[in-house]
């Protein structure tokens, strides 16, 4: 696997975009879904990465620059054709290292809740993330979380 910038031209890409916002609005209702669209992806502060398995697209996400030496996770997303071969740990350790690089002292998440979120919420857990309060401008609902990494 190799993980380069997102190409945002590549129609590979906004298909698993789509697919993954689709996913949010699906298992959250209107006005809890908080996942990047292509815009938000675009935003200077962002770092957009996929994850490729030869010419295949296995997976997408970003680190979001949140300033004060903070940084925060956003839009990962395995593609169904590589679930369950490591993608997402990869990535997300991609991410981390970065975060590392960057300095930061502290890494967050805000994501879902229920059954569609178990396996994220155990890749999380695997690689140290400890639930915690909202962060930013988030507010906590009935329908997200948050968690945090001490760098």
């Amino acid at each position: 696997m190799q993980i380069v910038p997102g190409d945002f031209e590549d129609s590979r890409v906004l298909d698993l975009l789509r697919v993954h916002l689709d996913g949010m609005h699906a298992s959250s209702p209107p006005g809890n879904v908080f996942a990047l669209d292509l815009t938000g992806l675009k935003a200077p502060e962002i770092s957009f990465y996929t994850v490729w398995d030869g010419d295949a697209l296995a997976g997408m996400g970003a680190l979001k620059a949140l300033g004060d030496g903070r940084g925060e996770i956003k839009s990962m997303r395995t593609h169904e054709a590589h679930m369950r071969k490591g993608v997402g740990a990869y990535l997300l350790e991609h991410i981390i290292g970065e975060a590392q690089a960057r300095r930061y002292h502290r890494l967050s998440l805000e994501t879902g809740s229920g059954p569609a979120f178990d396996a994220a919420l155990s890749l999380y857990r695997r690689s140290g993330f400890v639930e915690g309060g909202a962060f930013g401008d988030y507010e906590k609902s009935e329908f997200n979380q948050f968690f945090h990494l001490a760098l």
